[in-house]
């Protein structure tokens, strides 16, 4: 394929094509087939990367693709900068110093049992009726109870939070600019009186992550009190949305592989390696963006300086060249390690953990409470940034 004259635009795939829970990784392998490195003019226009390496590259290389200009398909940042997501090293490094102390995985585990006690709670109603949606249901609710508590956030305030981050998360969805605008300064409302509240009643920053921000230092300076409220505004969403899609996203997998759900309820101990590899299969992003700080090539192609570039994680870890089978379910892969669903370089998930046990949590709870489960009834997926599912409804035997 010929390098590509700048500024042409070219349509080589659509990214707002209505979408079921399958289509878009039939349409991503096509594009690894076929072109690899793919513009569309849609969605403010964009490149989208879909292999493995490219993925990679333009992840681990932050000099080269910056993530300070859009961070995101399609663009959404309305309302002000959100660090660290969007900043650049080293000016995003003060922000991910402050909270990864907070992210461990000893820190994570503390709130396992506190997960567990939640996914009982939200489930025995879902159980006591036979079923239900299991994403509107349960795993809208449970991260954002556990992120409060990691946020340690007045339980009353909880309810907003969930209401106000889904309305977000379904005006991105829709692509509604105004609706998104307006959410989105309702989250920037709750960041604000988070600080003030801390500000008020300071709390010890090696617990609390406001009061960590709030404590933190560049060049002996505090953080700026606008990019302070933009990385509390961020962290409120930020770890609700990709647990919510991916238990959706697994229990369509298990309805479907009757003998794979009867494997792990019987089997437990499978179930951290089974996520790893539903992980791979079903990561939930795919709209996370960069832009070229020079003109680059990449498969066969020039992508000019200044457009934006979409790494296309739920293609990368289908990538035949990396993972033998892409679309087959193997417990314990070989190479599972390698999959890109948390990303990679300075803008890696810094809720690694959080995200693994709320993951393990749920699908032992959903395990434990039932006999067997399927479908029942169609399963409504995302668009971009997300991918996978936004309501799944389950029967439960």
């Amino acid at each position: 394929m010929t390098d590509l004259v700048p500024n042409i635009e070219l349509d080589d795939f659509n990214p707002e094509v209505a979408e079921d829970f399958d289509s878009p990784h039939i349409e991503y392998a096509r594009l690894r087939r076929e072109c690899p490195v793919a513009h569309t003019s849609a969605l403010g226009g964009f490149w989208a990367l879909t292999r493995y390496e490219d993925v990679k590259r333009a992840a681990s290389d932050s000099a080269t693709f910056i993530t300070s200009v859009q961070n995101v398909v399609p663009k959404i940042a309305y309302t002000g900068r959100r660090p660290p997501l969007h900043l650049d090293p080293p000016e995003h490094t003060p922000y991910r110093k402050a909270l990864n102390p907070l992210l461990s995985l000893d820190r994570a585990e503390m709130f396992a049992d506190r997960a567990r006690e939640l996914t009982r709670r939200l489930l025995d109603p879902i159980v006591a009726k036979g079923g239900g949606d299991i994403c509107v249901e349960l795993s809208s609710y449970l991260p954002v109870h556990v992120f409060g508590e990691w946020m340690r956030m007045p339980e009353e305030w909880l309810d907003t939070l969930h209401d106000a981050g889904r309305a977000f998360i379904l005006a991105v969805h829709c692509n509604n600019p105004e609706v998104m605008k307006e959410t989105s300064l309702r989250l920037y409302d709750m960041a604000r009186a988070l600080i003030a509240l801390r500000h008020e009643a300071p709390q010890d920053p090696a617990l609390d992550p406001t009061s960590a921000l709030i404590a933190a230092r560049h060049e002996g300076e505090p953080l700026p009190d606008e990019l302070l409220v933009g990385t509390v505004r961020q962290v409120l969403v930020v770890g609700i949305v990709a647990p919510m899609v991916m238990i959706g996203n697994v229990c369509v997998h298990l309805a479907r592989d009757k003998a794979l759900q009867q494997q792990l309820r019987t089997d437990p101990s499978l179930i951290p390696a089974a996520i790893e590899e539903f992980l791979r299969l079903y990561t939930p992003y795919r709209g996370f963006a960069r832009t070229a700080v020079c003109p680059v090539n990449m498969g066969g192609r020039t992508i000019p300086e200044g457009e934006a570039i979409a790494l296309i994680y739920a293609s990368a870890n289908r990538d035949e060249d990396v993972f033998p089978e892409p679309d087959t379910f193997i417990l314990n892969r070989p190479n599972i390690a390698q999959h890109l669903a948390f990303g990679r370089g300075p803008h890696n998930c810094p809720g690694v953990h959080l995200g693994r046990m709320q993951l393990r949590v749920m699908l032992e709870e959903i395990l434990a409470a039932t006999r067997e489960f399927d479908l029942d009834g169609p399963v409504t997926v995302s668009r971009w940034p997300e991918i996978g599912a936004l309501s799944v409804p389950l029967k439960f035997a």
